[in-house]
């Protein structure tokens, strides 16, 4: 039997049913699911899967992330609910894949861990295994395990397990719906500088990561979460002024005319909020930070910057093409201003001139993040 499988929570309860339910069965657990999006989210969903089905006993297979395919499946259905007719194009999507798979490795039945999920109607599925089961000759086993205190005993299994719980289905449409009215939606975020951000997908699957290291080792821990002040920078832009040699002192890019405001290259650090854009003109340098005149933002020359950090940058887009840890540039923002709970901007430069314009759209809200604890 092939078992298609959607998520850890899931799955574990379903399969431990499953292998009560046929012990001389070879069950084979298939993770095929190329509507979740992010990718990362992907990853991280299947990484957790797998690491139930290790602990059961059952063979895991990750199937393609054929993201291509799944939106050409639902085109046109982008803004039908939970349980409407785009979940049920999903599910023949992927279990169309399922019943492919099965049959090209010879089994003669499939099912779904999708059947576990209050969020998903067992009629629909049960729809579409029939019709599969008319194109494909392979039989679709349907069981209810949420009878019963089912659902009770999967909630209990998950969290002795510490289970990954994701709290959005899974697809891009989905999220929107589900997460629309939130100030930040951070499955829709991601930093050019491809930086780890706190609360991020990426963050979480380095945890889970790390917890298969733990276990592996027979290491104890326990993942918890925790409150904590989140940032989020959607949008930056600094400019200097243009002297009359036609061209900015040291801005290494510029768009713009003699006794106009060009672009100069900056790098804005975690945590820096500005209200309203600022105009001005730094009011003094001291040791390679200089004060600016308007809404406490701070320049950083880069020299400043390798010093209190022991980087080698030698300007300011090397950090945007590798840059350092969040956890780092909150240790330079608390070395320059005594406390890591600072909001003011700290805008990285190369060199600090006289006159600046600076404009920052950013967010700053209470978050939940997870946390992974050694004992």
């Amino acid at each position: 039997m092939v078992a298609h499988l959607c998520c850890s929570v899931d799955a574990g309860y379903f399969l431990k049913r499953l292998k009560e339910d046929f012990p001389d069965e070879k069950i084979i657990g298939y993770f095929y699911d190329p509507n979740i999006h992010p990718y990362s989210e992907f990853k991280l969903r299947s990484l957790d899967t797998e690491r139930i089905c290790k602990k059961l006993g059952i063979e895991y297979v990750e199937g393609e992330y054929d993201y291509e395919s799944w939106l050409k499946a639902v085109k046109g259905k982008e803004n039908e609910p939970e349980k409407g007719v785009r979940c049920s194009v999903c599910f023949d999507h992927s279990l169309e894949e399922t019943a492919r798979f099965a049959q090209k490795r010879g089994d003669d039945k499939i099912t779904t861990s999708l059947l576990m999920s209050p969020m998903k109607s067992q009629e629909q599925l049960e729809s579409v295994g029939k019709a599969i089961k008319r194109k494909y000759g392979i039989d679709f086993y349907a069981p209810d395990y949420r009878k019963k205190g089912g659902t009770q005993a999967q909630q209990e299994f998950a969290r002795k397990t510490q289970m990954y719980r994701q709290d959005y289905c899974g697809c891009l449409y989905g999220i929107w719906r589900q997460k629309q009215h939130q100030e930040i939606i951070d499955e829709l975020l991601s930093p050019v500088t491809k930086q780890t951000l706190p609360a991020s997908i990426e963050e979480r699957l380095e945890i889970y990561k790390k917890r298969i290291e733990y276990e592996q080792k027979g290491i104890e821990y326990k993942i918890i979460k925790e409150n904590f002040l989140n940032y989020r920078l959607l949008r930056s832009n600094v400019k200097c002024k243009m002297d009359n040699s036609g061209s900015p002192k040291n801005c290494e890019t510029f768009w713009g005319k003699e006794g106009k405001w060009g672009i100069v290259d900056n790098y804005v650090l975690f945590y820096s909020y500005l209200q309203r854009p600022a105009k001005g003109r730094i009011e003094f340098v001291n040791n390679g930070i200089g004060y600016f005149n308007r809404m406490q933002v701070i320049f950083a020359e880069i020299s400043r910057f390798n010093e209190v950090l022991n980087k080698k940058y030698r300007n300011v887009l090397e950090i945007m093409k590798n840059p350092p840890s969040i956890d780092e540039e909150i240790e330079f923002r608390e070395q320059i201003t005594n406390t890591k709970y600072s909001l003011s901007p700290i805008v990285i430069v190369n060199e600090i001139k006289e006159k600046y314009e600076v404009d920052i759209e950013a967010k700053v809200y209470p978050d939940v993040r997870e946390i992974l604890i050694k004992f």
